[in-house]
């Protein structure tokens, strides 16, 4: 399974869901769309829009991050 998050810093959501990995120890590649302009277009193809934070599960994405959380609770 490929995990990638797409974030960017000063994002209260998106730091919700670092702080829930950080507390977890769950690693998982970050992009920060702000950082890198690339990754911003990236997270525009995969999911027709730039909102984060965004997790992709083997290219799908899933927004909200009470359901990025609720996934890696499920999926630990």
């Amino acid at each position: 399974m490929t995990l990638t998050l797409y974030h960017f810093q000063g994002c209260p959501y998106c730091a919700r869901v670092r702080d829930f990995l950080s507390k977890e120890n769950i690693k998982v590649p970050m992009k920060d769309i702000r950082a890198n302009p690339s990754f911003h277009d990236e997270l525009l193809k995969i999911g027709g829009k730039a909102q984060v934070p965004c997790l992709t599960i083997d290219g799908k994405a899933l927004y909200e991050s009470t359901d990025i959380i609720e996934w890696f609770k499920k999926n630990k």
